[in-house]
């Protein structure tokens, strides 16, 4: 029989006869190795992460040959494995500064993948063609590769490398701020799943205590009952903002310190879970009053996570009440599964980016515009509540974002970033009184309660609060949670209304918090959980997550997954 023939037939050529095939073959094989170990090269920045790639490229290998025996079909298929993972790393490494992580496979969900193809149309093309390739390339591979592995050789050499990879990423586990280095995009996303199939196994998704003796006593016919009026109520998010002049020998603009200042006049500080970057971590505590932090090393997907899971929140109660809850996001609905996770905390209705037809940053008079567009379409019998974000205050600060709007700016002498960004703030400021008096003079017989925060401090705060600290001092900070760099502020004010009960506003204040601090300034009566968050904060005054090393929000949550407001949280 001819080697034509065997290989048409797809059986293996005998040793004898297919000489020059061989050497084909053992080239083929040495070349798709040898691409993996250029890409590695390419993109894994030390000798660590270069030993985690090999053992994850041998598991690979070995995964496939125990399937299918074949080391040339093994090879392309690790290959393009490989390849998909640093592309995509990459994608979400130039949206989010972050590479890939091995949750954002285990959390894949169709809002991740709109999302993505939303922000790169290009990648739709690529998995077309890609998908009309893959089956005759596929084909011809098979039919054509002569080799064999026995299935045990490779299945003991897989546990070997699959031992190996556990061992490393156990000795040295993956941090979170590695991800926003840019690089190792391989080592970290094997090192990232080795932590959180870790942390899935002994914690389940998030932290919680194991029996609690202690029940809400949640009523499901229970009214809502108010001091009057019911105000529409308005929640802002002001991006990365703080009061700057904490910060010695700062130079600012005169009346700066208004912004921060509550229509009582006093500054009010809100300590937040989250510093240079992840807003969705403050938006989980404002809209559900609970931590990010009770998910530990799975924090970073808390929104994704939530999503379907996590029933109780600020505007849920809110609903009881009587309100509709509107959002005013951003940036694309699908965005770490906002849009889901928004609609299971109560949200009517997420208008995003595309509905708003927003461009990429814009000043924060575009949100307030539309805020005050909405309250005009849907006010009526129902008070509102409408939870906007803004953005102009958003990283970068190397750039002058939008010279126009502040014609008259001169540098103060600071650092160039730092002015950029008060300059910003000042723009900021200068939006919302103007947001407020629209409120006032716009709708003369409405009420209105306004309360906006600061999700996070800038990425510069460490460097700007002392700029002698080194990276590694910045790190061991950030991981300790250092108050002063997760600090930012709150801010009530009233429009035709005077605020109820301000008792739990007080200063500083943990951001899970805030929607008690919300209804009871709203003069809305607490439902069961949140006048059980009530009893805590009064116990671990204003603190959250924090009291009694995690203690209370442990309980708290068992209480919430015995009444049925989270679910599917798998327990240990």
């Amino acid at each position: 029989m001819s080697v034509a023939s065997n290989l048409a037939s797809g059986r293996p050529a005998p040793a004898r006869a297919m000489g020059r095939w061989t050497w084909a073959q053992v080239a083929t094989v040495a070349t798709l190795h040898l691409a993996a170990i250029v890409s590695m090269a390419l993109t894994e920045a030390d000798w660590f992460g270069v030993a985690v790639f090999l053992l994850t490229w041998g598991l690979i290998n070995c995964f496939w040959i125990a399937v299918l025996r074949r080391p040339v079909a093994a090879a392309v298929l690790s290959l393009l494995l490989v390849e998909l993972i640093i592309i995509l790393s990459w994608y979400k490494y130039s949206i989010l500064w972050m590479t890939l992580n091995f949750l954002d496979i285990l959390l894949v969900d169709v809002d991740a993948a709109a999302f993505l193809l939303s922000i790169f149309p290009e990648l739709r093309i690529g998995l077309v063609v890609a998908s009309v390739l893959a089956v005759p390339v596929a084909v011809l591979i098979w039919r054509i590769d002569p080799f064999r592995v026995r299935r045990s050789m490779a299945a003991l050499g897989g546990a070997g490398c699959l031992a190996g990879a556990i061992g490393l990423s156990t000795m040295v586990p993956e941090e979170p701020f590695e991800q926003f280095q840019g690089a190792n995009h391989v080592s970290i996303f094997t090192r990232s799943g080795v932590s959180a199939l870790s942390g899935l196994l002994t914690q389940g998704w998030m932290d919680f205590d194991s029996t609690t003796t202690d029940r809400l006593r949640l009523t499901p016919a229970a009214g809502c009952e108010a001091a009057g009026k019911m105000p529409h109520i308005v929640l802002v998010l002001d991006e990365s903002s703080f009061d700057i002049s904490v910060v010695p020998d700062v130079k600012l603009p005169p009346g700066y310190a208004e912004h921060f200042k509550s229509f009582d006049g006093k500054a009010r500080k809100l300590l937040v879970e989250a510093t240079g970057g992840p807003t969705w971590f403050t938006e989980y505590n404002v809209l559900t009053g609970l931590s990010a932090r009770s998910y530990g090393r799975l924090a970073y997907y808390v929104t994704r996570i939530a999503a379907g899971r996590v029933e109780r929140g600020l505007p849920q109660t809110l609903r009881r009440c009587g309100y509709r809850t509107f959002t005013l996001y951003p940036a694309f609905g699908s965005f770490l599964s906002a849009r889901r996770f928004q609609s299971t905390v109560g949200v009517d209705r997420l208008i995003d980016s595309q509905e708003m037809k927003s461009g990429d940053v814009e000043p924060d008079r575009f949100y307030y515009r539309q805020a005050l567009q909405l309250i005009e379409r849907e006010r009526g019998g129902q008070p509102l509540f409408i939870f906007a974000y803004t953005v102009a205050n958003h990283f970068p600060w190397y750039n002058t974002y939008r010279p126009d709007l502040t014609p008259g700016w001169r540098p103060l002498g600071n650092h160039p970033e730092v002015d950029e960004y008060i300059r910003r703030q000042t723009m900021s400021a200068r939006d919302y009184r103007e947001f407020v008096a629209r409120l006032a003079s716009d709708f003369p017989d409405e009420s209105f309660l306004v309360v906006r925060f600061g999700d996070h401090q800038p990425a510069m705060g460490a460097l700007s609060i002392d700029p002698a600290l080194s990276d590694a001092e910045i790190v061991r900070r950030i991981m300790t949670y250092d108050p002063g760099l997760y600090t930012t502020y709150y801010a009530i004010d009233a429009v035709n209304f005077r605020p109820v009960d301000l008792s739990s506003a007080i200063s500083p204040v943990d951001a899970a918090y805030l929607p008690l601090i919300v209804q009871e300034a709203a003069g809305l009566s607490l439902d069961a959980s949140f006048a059980e968050q009530k009893r805590i904060f009064e116990r671990c005054r204003g603190l959250f997550y924090m009291c009694a090393g995690g203690a209370e929000a442990r309980r708290f949550n068992r209480l919430l997954i015995d009444a049925g407001l989270i679910k599917g949280m798998v327990s240990r």
